[in-house]
């Protein structure tokens, strides 16, 4: 069963060169269990960073993160660890950086099921039932170098999906692929969910990988800006109230400019100074 995400008034500060970089600076993000979301958004908005805080491999600087019941920031390091062998399935940037190219698909995938494989009570399947959901099973016994690049992404999915994690992130799958790359990853990532509910959290530059996964969240300036469902953009109401408006407005209502809220009958208005 897919994993649930809860995050609530995330924030994360990177320490460089003796001075604070602020990443998150209040992420409210839910993400229902067995649900598939792309995360957008311009390069340093935050997305890689909140996809490493979801994993564990770092911690929040303030702010909660539950995936599936567990407190990630509560968790201690071979607690973590044990997630990200089990529940928690990571992709990286790069399929080169998820796979040994000196050894076949088959190998790949065995070897990223080891943790599980000791973990009482965790039922896997074969790596060849794993490399044919995500459409590789023909490619079997071929070694990552004799992949065509798209093949070499979808085979990086079926290392992360190894284990059978309830939650698998995804760093920018399709970033050097073509539009027929592009759509097979998409495609196996699909697969994935449908076949086993997994909750699958991608981040991507690729507005047509958003529309076709259906829920696209835009991370601005470290926190939600807004939400794209079934083709509409929305605003999203944060944590403390707060809601970003649409980049292409602040032409017109730079920075400062004050408004008045009116609140009638569920529609709210918002009138600036010079209305």
């Amino acid at each position: 069963m897919g994993l649930a995400v809860a995050c609530r008034r995330v924030v994360h500060i990177y320490r460089i060169e003796g001075s604070d970089v602020v990443a998150l600076s209040g992420v409210d993000l839910s993400i229902n269990s067995g649900e598939m979301v792309a995360l957008v958004g311009p390069s340093g908005s935050g997305k890689s960073t909140l996809i490493s805080l979801l994993s564990g491999l770092m911690r929040p600087s303030a702010g909660r993160i539950v995936v599936g019941g567990y407190d990630i920031g509560k968790l201690s390091d071979a607690e973590l660890n044990r997630l990200r062998g089990t529940e928690i399935g990571v992709v990286l940037q790069g399929s080169a950086r998820n796979l040994l190219p000196y050894a076949t698909l088959v190998r790949n995938v065995w070897l990223a099921q080891r943790r599980a494989a000791a973990t009482k009570g965790i039922e896997l399947a074969e790596p060849e039932q794993i490399l044919d959901l995500v459409g590789l099973s023909a490619m079997a016994r071929s070694k990552p170098p004799e992949l065509t690049r798209g093949e070499q992404q979808r085979a990086a999915l079926a290392v992360g999906i190894a284990a059978g994690p309830g939650l698998l992130l995804v760093d920018e799958p399709t970033s050097q692929l073509d539009t027929s790359g592009r759509d097979e990853v998409v495609a196996a990532l699909k697969s994935v969910n449908a076949v086993r509910d997994t909750t699958v959290v991608v981040v991507t530059h690729d507005p047509e990988v958003g529309t076709q996964l259906g829920r696209v969240v835009t991370i601005r300036d470290g926190r939600v800006g807004a939400e794209g469902r079934d083709g509409q953009d929305f605003a999203v109401v944060a944590g403390d109230g707060t809601v970003q408006l649409p980049p292409e407005t602040l032409g017109e209502f730079p920075p400062g400019t004050l408004f008045l809220v009116d609140h009638e009958e569920g529609v709210v208005r918002l009138h600036s100074d010079g209305d």
